[in-house]
């Protein structure tokens, strides 16, 4: 062996070494770690909400009104006649 000594924890029982009874005591990587993921996966949630829509078939949809109202075939919405 390299000499770092015995690498074997001997089972105690507790759930993740903390015996019942006592608090668990966070270490100073976790609540940043909790904040980045969790945060991450809020910006990435909003972001995908609020994304513009970028398919084929609105591509496509917008294309052919655009050039059915060149045509005369479909009114322009824009246009409407006054009443």
């Amino acid at each position: 062996a390299a000499g770092h000594g015995d690498r074997y924890d001997p089972p105690t029982g507790d759930l993740f070494g903390v015996k019942p009874g006592e608090k668990y005591e966070k270490e100073g990587w976790e609540s940043l770690w909790y904040w980045g993921v969790f945060g991450g996966f809020g910006v990435a949630t909003v972001a995908y909400a609020f994304k513009p829509d970028t398919s084929i078939q609105t591509w496509a949809l917008e294309e052919a009104r655009r050039r059915l109202e060149a045509e005369g075939i479909l009114p322009d919405p824009d246009k409407e006649p006054k009443k």
